[in-house]
């Protein structure tokens, strides 16, 4: 299994964990009603409002286009034992015990591996947790391709004009991305007066958007570009800052012009709103499972749609390989994506949500679940250890 799969626990537990804490308090409810944390729902709670979560939260609607590109299956499908605490059992059965509601696998452009369970259905959509955040650095890319943003490299300060005179003066862009800004945060969601926990509950008043309002209130602890600290609040501030950018489009919409529409994605895609009625840059887009896999392609065909660029040149390797300084020990982190073994990388989401893409062998794996735990070790070596199994099948190992 690729090494880096296997450091997950080490660095990607906290994050997943943090990633989803902000949502559980800053989305905006269907009805005058609150929901209960996100983080608190049942087992049961789960398989219900996964695949609708617009149920419980306000959306916006990303559109897809007149025409869907098709991903026809592979004559030969496989189907490997997956072998885990030293058991070996059948793909299906290890998707229940494990709570994996989909499992796909796409080889040179087929589908090789198509699997549900617990119920979920293809035409299902599944929400992605902190996926999305790959989804929006993406976007960033397309909007400096099309001009509405200038250089990653770019003061944040020139979007979100808020932060001049906070920690964030002289942060750029790309120190956003990275989570390199030297912000002060605190991630412990353990911790009620930790920032993740105060940032999500702020409220909405004044007209300012209450996530952005609790960021400009944050200290410096280290100059910008020279410490890596995992915090939730900024994949959001660099969502906004898109927002910002777009002068007037929404972020739904620009993911729809760039993405959904032109690469054929075979169902309209949904993105849960901050108190505010902005989508959230950090988390809960959610998506069909052949979708996800859509996502990873286009990342995998180096961001072109029809042979034309829609990132800016090198933008996939950089935002998929380590962008952090050299004194960030034990962490790889790119531009919202997760490094792994070079050339590979992935987009993570708790609960069990994931994109893999493995360039070199033409492969790309997702799959979405409900497990029992946000983050977990024994979790995180479950999905490895499928991983391996459906990756060997593929290349046929």
């Amino acid at each position: 299994m690729p090494a880096m799969l296997s450091r997950l626990p080490l660095i990607a537990a906290i994050a997943l964990i943090s990633i989803s804490a902000t949502p559980a308090l800053a989305q905006k409810p269907v009805g005058k009603e609150p929901v209960a944390s996100i983080l608190t729902w049942t087992q049961k709670q789960q398989l219900e409002r996964y695949p609708a979560i617009e149920k419980a939260y306000q959306v916006a609607t990303i559109k897809k286009g007149a025409k869907v590109s098709e991903l026809p299956k592979a004559d030969k499908q496989v189907d490997p034992k997956v072998t885990f605490n030293g058991k070996s059992s059948s793909v299906d059965a290890f998707m229940t015990a494990n709570r994996i509601t989909g499992l796909i696998a796409v080889k040179d452009g087929k589908i090789v591996l198509e699997k549900y369970a617990l119920g979920r259905t293809p035409e299902q959509r599944w929400t992605s947790f902190s996926v999305a955040k790959s989804v929006t650095s993406t976007l960033i890319g397309a909007a400096i391709k099309d001009g509405y943003i200038r250089s990653i490299y770019d003061p944040i300060t020139r979007y979100l004009p808020e932060l001049e005179g906070t920690a964030y003066d002289d942060v750029t862009l790309e120190q956003v991305v990275t989570m390199t800004s030297g912000a002060k945060w605190n991630e412990d969601y353990a911790d009620p007066k930790s920032d993740v926990a105060q940032a999500g509950a702020a409220p909405y008043k004044g007209g300012i958007n209450p996530l952005l309002a609790y960021m400009s209130k944050l200290k410096r602890e280290a100059p910008p570009g020279t410490k890596f600290v995992y915090k939730t609040g900024e994949t959001d501030l660099a969502g906004l800052a898109l927002s910002r950018a777009l002068a007037g489009k929404s972020l739904a919409d620009y993911a729809s012009e760039k993405l959904w529409a032109p690469y054929g994605m075979e169902q309209d895609a949904i993105w849960m709103l901050d108190k505010a009625g902005h989508e959230r840059g950090g988390c809960c887009m959610s998506m069909t499972l052949r979708d996800y896999a859509r996502i990873g392609l286009f990342m995998l065909g180096g961001g072109k749609i029809n042979g034309k660029d829609v990132l800016p040149s090198g933008w996939v390797e950089d935002a998929t390989t380590n962008q952090l300084p050299k004194n960030a020990k034990d962490a790889s982190y790119g531009y919202f994506w997760w490094p792994l073994d070079a050339p590979n990388y992935q987009a993570i989401g708790v609960y069990g949500q994931g994109i893999v893409v493995y360039p070199e062998e033409n492969l790309v794996i997702a799959l979405n679940s409900a497990m029992p735990k946000a983050s977990d070790r024994k979790q995180s070596q479950a999905k490895a250890a499928l991983f391996k199994a459906v990756r060997d099948a593929a290349n046929g190992s």
